[in-house]
């Protein structure tokens, strides 16, 4: 490839001023900023959202702006890098904090974005995602997958927020875009009908063998059980190694969705950990525990219920702070990148 490529500046000003009026461009001169030599060019800084200063100001969004005139009431964590007007924690990932109070309800809607919530505090809240009514506990994984109708409300006594994570920034680039409002669901599926059915892994309803495999048969992924298969798993794992599980359709074993990956890892007191080296972004948020990420070099420390962006292709060294282990929710991209051909897993960064 050249080293040195030709400037705009180098073309005759009535010559760039035609193909301007023509709406054409030289690609030369802009080349090397679309298709950068060795590594991408990253906008993506990495980024420590804390909780201890963010949740006043959703209360405080409690207080000034009803659901009725919000939809949904969220405050959206924008990445550094790209600014306040994207809306993006990176690239492709859109992360917000969603407050409902009690007795409040979000209307019905469906949209082309997909989404899920990870609840971070609070009890008596639900999610009704096509028909199915989903009770949102603190660590709980709530699927509401590209077209399905959703609605929130709130019956408990206390304030409940969860960290919403989309696919937005695709459909924004895309144009594909939008939402479309409903009337309220009838729930059709008792709370835990998808729980009991997939109760243990390796194990399903034997109708499934026998029909056209269910898009997402199960919605609701409870923290107790994904806490205790870190537990276990950490405890019956060789020294040094972590305990990191993912999310998965019950029925394929595939991601829950088709462009964005869930898993959890669990870090021991004292054991330094590190996450796969890969091209996927990452957004991580601390479920239980505190510790510092070592992101590029950059090292943040973080506390329980903070979020941390990860760019594309950063290496990522853990630690936990104090004698309780910590646990931690990462949401990537790699899905989508799978889709479209290029993820990749790298053994060292790539040269710049």
């Amino acid at each position: 490839m050249t080293s040195s490529l030709g400037r705009l500046e180098d073309l005759p000003a009535d010559y760039v001023g035609t193909l301007h009026g023509h709406n054409l461009a030289p690609l030369w001169p802009a080349l090397r900023s679309f298709i950068p030599h060795d590594r991408p060019t990253r906008r993506t800084q990495p980024y420590v959202w804390r909780y201890s200063e963010v949740r006043p100001l959703l209360m405080r969004a409690g207080e000034l702006t009803p659901v009725e005139k919000a939809e949904r009431r969220v405050l959206v964590l924008c990445n550094p890098g790209h600014g306040l007007e994207e809306l993006r924690a990176t690239p492709s990932i859109y992360v917000g904090l969603q407050l409902i109070l009690p007795g409040e309800t979000a209307p019905t809607h469906r949209h082309t974005p997909s989404a899920v919530r990870f609840v971070v505090e609070g009890r008596g809240a639900y999610t009704v995602v096509d028909g199915q009514k989903l009770p949102m506990e603190r660590g709980d994984l709530i699927l509401t997958p590209s077209g399905l109708w959703h609605e929130h409300g709130h019956g408990g006594t206390d304030p409940v927020v969860w960290l919403d994570a989309l696919d937005l920034p695709l459909h924004v680039l895309l144009e594909t875009s939008y939402a479309i409002e409903g009337p309220r669901q009838s729930t059709t599926d008792a709370a835990t009908a998808s729980q009991v059915r997939f109760q243990q892994g390796g194990i399903v309803p034997y109708g499934a063998l026998l029909r056209a495999r269910a898009s997402y048969p199960l919605m609701r992924f409870p923290w107790h059980g994904v806490r205790a298969t870190l537990d276990a798993m950490s405890r019956s794992s060789a020294p040094g190694e972590l305990a990191h599980v993912a999310y998965v359709n019950p029925e394929t074993g595939h991601e829950c969705l088709p462009t964005l990956g869930f898993s959890a890892v669990r870090l021991s007191p004292g054991t330094p950990a590190t996450l796969p080296h890969h091209s996927a972004s990452m957004v991580l948020h601390i479920v239980e525990g505190e510790g510092v990420a070592e992101i590029d070099a950059e090292r943040l420390q973080f506390a329980e219920f903070d979020t941390v962006a990860v760019p594309n292709f950063a290496e990522v060294r853990l630690q936990a702070a104090g004698r309780q282990p910590t646990y931690i929710f990462i949401i990537d991209d790699a899905p989508l990148q799978r889709r479209l051909g290029f993820y990749a897993v790298v053994d060292s960064r790539p040269a710049r």
